[in-house]
């Protein structure tokens, strides 16, 4: 099955060319199943694989596929090279499963789009990148999906370029991340000069026998990987990006959210785990992140309008719980909670994509409203979405995931009650803003004139991924609710299990501690949004009240704090040196080889007594420097 590996990433791949060298030759329809069909065949592949993975394991824990030597420099020779285990399948099925999904939403949802050519060729190339980048078996291949994912996300934010603050969010996002992937590419230099090899399995090996547990080397080189997924997953400080990147249509919103781009951190640090595992320091401040990008994030999404901001304030939030999960060693629980993820946030924003169709593009929820009864396919799925968001409990996939995360924050050595009170604070938020979303969107009087209604290609997406929603959770069952360890059989070979201290006991009463929090936040939602909404309206009254909404609407200002600190400073040296003082050098240059030519052309007068005279007075020259040495 390993032979089958490069058709995983090679269907996307020729569906992008084929959209961009004949794209505007085809018909709509052509466009849209060429765009679609190639994700489609790359997922159908992936089941074939992935099964054929867990049926018949292979011997050496992973298939691998060398397609050529990329290139030779001494003894550094990289290659092109696939490799798939337990980490990298589950991956490769998110990705090409929730792709897959949304290019069949995709056909309808642009089905007025004139360039919509472009719009699925840059997908398909978006999904190509995500998959070398989870297949690559060394950090140089992994690298170069690494910036391709950068790029497609800046050609699909910016789609609607007409529109300059579309423009404006691609180019914060192509630059914010580019700060993380500087430091990324400084890590790699680093760790091909310790090792010779960027091989992933090589580095792994040899890691742990070259560097001590704490060592300063270790530490840099997890703290500048640690910072290239900071930049992908937006998490602190480099999480602005984030909100804006929904001025690109909805699904490719979904895409970047659920199945790609911000999930590139967390795969990179599980991946590399043997490294961060190096540097207990590291470790705890990748906790600490994930912690405060959770109540940054949630805290922001309790007040917003746009639909589309909520989400993502909320995939921030998510993202925090994965990062939390990893920094405290529980691996497989984040990476749970990323396949979990996938499913609803999709979901979620495919979702939200259509009631924003629906009502002649309004993002604004207050704008919206009565959607319970006109749009019952959307209602139902979002709020299957919204509950496993929420973590309902028992019946969603998000509550077993989020589950194991505050268990381990908590039992883990990695864990504290800090982190388990963190998260735990996180969840009560979460489930607050969801249920706050839920009570202005779909229920009370419609406020915008429903226009077109979703078809099948929109609703079949939502339907199967509701479902994956609900039942997805049930193949890692935590510990006292049955023996259902299926997620934990897949990944336990490549990621190591979380070691929980032998004095905590009692799972069951924490289980029981997150579950009344989630109950007791969609409770405080419905009190402050249906059944006693003056006390909102009251609080707008409130001077203090209504800076510290300002506050959070504005994403607690950082981008006020980045523009004051970074911008503005780089702009006025710009300005000092907008002639570029480096520039005057190699103008002098250029002024002074005209002056001599200038000054030489004066001797190519066409005279013969001229040039017979420079030959004579030449040949003195050289005789008298001979006599003289």
């Amino acid at each position: 099955m390993d032979n089958l590996l490069w058709l995983i990433p090679g269907f996307p791949l020729v569906g992008f060319l084929i959209l961009t060298l004949a794209g505007k030759n085809m018909s709509r329809l052509a466009r849209g199943l060429t765009g679609a069909g190639s994700i489609c065949l790359s997922a159908i592949v992936v089941l074939i694989v992935g099964w054929n993975f867990l049926i018949n394991p292979p011997a050496a824990g992973n298939y691998t596929q060398t397609l050529w030597t990329w290139f030779e420099i001494a003894n550094f020779k990289p290659t092109i090279t696939l490799y798939l285990d337990g980490l990298s399948l589950v991956f490769v099925f998110v990705i090409t499963f929730i792709a897959a999904l949304i290019h069949i939403y995709s056909i309808a949802f642009m089905a007025e789009e004139a360039d919509d050519a472009r719009f699925f060729a840059s997908m398909n190339l978006f999904v190509f990148c995500m998959l070398i980048l989870v297949l690559a078996s060394n950090l140089l291949l992994l690298y170069l999906g690494w910036e391709g994912v950068g790029l497609c996300s800046y050609l699909l934010i910016g789609f609607w370029y007409q529109k300059s603050e579309n423009g404006y969010a691609a180019r914060k996002a192509f630059i914010i991340t580019r700060v993380g992937d500087t430091a990324m590419a400084i890590g790699l230099f680093i760790l091909v000069y310790q090792f010779g090899t960027l091989d992933i399995v090589a580095i792994s090996h040899s890691a742990p026998e070259m560097w001590q547990a704490g060592s300063k080397i270790a530490t840099l080189c997890a703290l500048l990987l640690l910072a290239g997924g900071l930049g992908k997953s937006a998490q602190l400080p480099l999480q602005t990006w984030l909100p804006d990147a929904m001025a690109g249509p909805s699904p490719v919103s979904a895409l970047i959210h659920a199945a790609t781009m911000v999930t590139a951190g967390v795969y990179l640090i599980a991946r590399m785990h043997v490294i961060f595992q190096l540097s207990p320091v590291t470790q705890m401040i990748i906790a600490i992140i994930g912690a405060a990008t959770l109540i940054i994030a949630g805290l922001s999404a309790i007040v917003q309008y746009d639909i589309k901001r909520v989400l993502a304030y909320s995939t921030m939030s998510q993202i925090g719980y994965m990062f939390l999960a990893l920094g405290v060693g529980a691996w497989s629980a984040a990476v749970f909670h990323f396949m979990i993820h996938a499913f609803f946030k999709a979901l979620l924003f495919l979702a939200a994509g259509a009631i924003i169709e629906a009502l002649h593009h309004e993002h604004n929820m207050f704008k919206m409203g009565g959607l319970k009864k006109s749009l019952p396919v959307i209602f139902w799925t979002f709020l299957i979405g919204s509950a496993s968001l929420a973590a309902l409990p028992l019946i969603t996939a998000g509550f077993y995931s989020k589950d194991q995360i505050l268990w381990y924050s908590w039992a883990s050595d990695g864990g504290s009650p800090l982190l388990w009170f963190t998260a735990l604070l996180g969840a009560f938020i979460t489930a607050a803003y969801t249920t706050r979303m839920m009570l202005i969107t779909f229920w009370g009087e419609a406020k915008t004139h429903l226009g077109m209604r979703p078809g099948k290609l929109m609703t079949i997406p939502l339907l199967i991924l509701a479902v994956f929603s609900l039942v997805a959770g049930f193949i890692e069952l935590p510990h006292n609710f049955g023996h259902v360890q299926l997620f934990s059989e897949i990944t336990e070979k490549v990621l190591p299990g979380t070691n929980i201290r032998a004095a905590v006991s009692g799972e069951f009463i924490y289980q029981i501690i997150a579950v009344l929090t989630t109950l007791a936040g969609i409770y405080t939602a419905y009190i402050l949004y249906y059944r006693k909404p003056m006390i909102i309206i009251n609080l707008k009254h409130s001077k203090s009240a209504l800076g510290l909404y300002q506050f959070l609407l504005s994403g607690w200002r950082f981008d006020k704090l980045y523009d004051t600190v970074f911008v503005r400073p780089i702009v006025y040296l710009a300005n000092l040196n907008k002639d570029d003082v480096i520039d005057k050098f190699y103008q002098g240059i250029t002024w002074l080889t005209g002056r001599a030519y200038r000054a030489l052309s004066f001797t190519q007068s066409g005279s013969l007594r001229w040039y017979v005279m420079g030959l004579l007075i030449g040949a003195i020259f050289i005789l008298t420097i001979q006599i003289i040495l």
